[in-house]
């Protein structure tokens, strides 16, 4: 009877332990206040997985005053005592299912929320930020730069690779894809114009106008936006695929008005064809937005309608440059980079859609323009020393991430042949569609479809500085140039356009 009660007392101590040592162990703790990407440290958060944001704002252009909540859905990937998203305007209040929450803001654009409840792994989150600030503030910067632009006639939140913290709480990482719907009031005889289809526009009593739109694909939060302004043609069309087409043109756009229409106007003809080479176009609608020359500086891919900068047609029409950002599509919005130093995913791809409309339009050749940019630039220039998988933070929209790429993709044509090539592009698209791709995924999959070796080539053209010996049609350097395309000037003042 004795030696029973010391079994039973030893076997409770040692369940007592093994109960504390789970429950230790299992412990919430604060999710990572960045996703761990090499370029931007505090970009993205741990601990959850967002799958819908829906933005519900005013904003007053007068004031620059932007107000409303965003409410996030999402779920646990851990049990959490704390997580983060990436905002930095004043916040009124943070709800997590239902129940007021704590929080405070960083330096660094985090806003941290401690629940009044710890969250189980596995758990689904609805998190409600409400808010109301100014976003030019000049104080609100994150890796020194603000990313935000107020115009004459109401703002900007377009650009790359940060936008979101600006104007919506998220966890911003293009690893974290969500849909969306973006609501935003603003008064008569201003536009709000955003990703996605139009569902409707609410006229309120107060004389404003509140614009309801939807985002039914994945979407990375860099490529949402929004613009308010004022645009004396915003056209509603239907595309022959039968996808909405909804195209802006802002009011002092001068003398480039008519080459801007003359060249965004040919979206849906320049997505039919670049869909003949990478796979069916993967969104819900379609269209573009020209801004005045003085406000942007550069042209953005967002998601099914980007952002032209005016300038962009300053020499008259330009469809490289819509060629260029529609491509991002596929290759940016679509398949999005798993991290920043994968930039010439996007941009080397959209180099080469720019060489396929040139083929297009008989005004040269993948091959002849590649090779003519490839013969253009001296062996001792510095543009053959950055690398373009691995250009670094300051350098990530350079050049060379461009043009460098889209040789890099000529050469690969040139070693696997055509066939293998568009299979290629056509497989990354459709397998990696609505996530993520790094460039080892890319190699593998090169290799995989042509059955060669391939890791000479990319890392010729990718990871080593100097002009490679030979060049992107395999001919040897110093050999006689070939002539110039017709296509070579426009694309390289596409180029300029979409380095700054």
């Amino acid at each position: 009877m004795r030696a029973s009660r010391l079994m039973i007392s030893a076997l409770a101590a040692v369940t007592t332990a093994l109960l504390c040592t789970s429950t230790a162990s299992a412990a919430p703790s604060p999710g990572a206040s960045g996703i761990g990407d090499d370029y931007y440290p505090f970009d993205g958060n741990g601990g959850y997985d967002v799958s819908h944001y829906d933005i519900r704002l005013t904003y007053n252009p007068t004031f620059d005053l932007i107000s409303g909540t965003t409410t996030i859905i999402a779920k646990a990937t851990q049990d959490l005592s704390q997580f983060d998203l990436d905002f930095l305007l004043k916040v009124k209040s943070v709800r997590v299912n239902n129940a007021m929450a704590q929080f405070r803001s960083t330096t660094d654009g985090e806003l941290v929320v401690t629940p009044v409840r710890s969250i189980a792994n596995g758990s689904d989150l609805t998190i409600v930020v409400a808010y109301s600030d100014v976003p030019s503030n000049p104080d609100y910067k994150l890796y020194g730069f603000n990313s935000y632009t107020r115009t004459a006639t109401g703002a900007l939140a377009v650009n790359e690779p940060q936008i979101a913290p600006w104007w919506y709480p998220s966890n911003d990482h293009p690893t974290d894809k969500a849909t969306f719907d973006v609501s935003i009031a603003v008064p008569e005889g201003y536009e709000a114009l955003s990703n996605g289809v139009l569902v409707d526009r609410q006229q309120q009593i107060n004389g404003w106008v509140r614009w309801n739109w939807r985002s039914l694909k994945p979407q990375n939060t860099y490529g949402t936006f929004f613009v308010v302004g004022q645009f004396d043609d915003l056209r509603f069309q239907t595309a022959p695929n039968g996808l909405p087409f909804i195209s802006a043109y802002a009011n002092d756009l001068g003398a480039s008005a008519d080459a801007a229409r003359a060249s965004v106007e040919r979206t849906p003809e320049i997505l039919e064809f670049e869909a003949t080479q990478f796979g069916d176009y993967p969104f819900e609608a379609q269209g573009g937005i020209v801004v005045n020359p003085s406000e942007l500086g550069f042209a953005l891919e967002n998601q099914t309608r980007p952002v032209y900068d005016g300038r962009s047609f300053r020499r008259g029409s330009n469809t490289y440059v819509v060629a260029h950002e529609l491509s991002h599509q596929w290759f940016g919005d679509s398949v999005s980079v798993h991290g920043w130093t994968d930039i010439w995913l996007n941009e080397g791809f959209a180099t080469y859609a720019e060489y396929l409309w040139s083929d297009y339009l008989g005004e040269g050749t993948p091959a002849e323009v590649a090779q003519f940019t490839y013969d253009s630039i001296p062996a001792d220039d510095e543009f053959w020393q950055l690398l373009p998988a691995n250009p670094g933070p300051a350098e990530q929209f350079n050049d060379v991430v461009y043009d460098r790429g889209g040789m890099t993709l000529q050469a690969l044509r040139t070693a696997v042949g055509d066939e293998s090539f568009f299979l290629i592009l056509r497989t990354w698209a459709r397998t990696h569609q609505y996530g993520n791709g790094a460039t080892a995924q890319f190699i593998a999959l090169a290799e995989a479809i042509s059955g060669q070796n391939l890791s000479g080539l990319f890392t010729t053209w990718l990871y080593t500085a100097g002009k490679p010996a030979t060049g992107p049609n395999g001919t040897a350097a110093g050999l006689a140039r070939t002539a110039e395309p017709k296509s070579y000037q426009k694309i390289k003042e596409t180029h300029e356009v979409l380095a700054r």
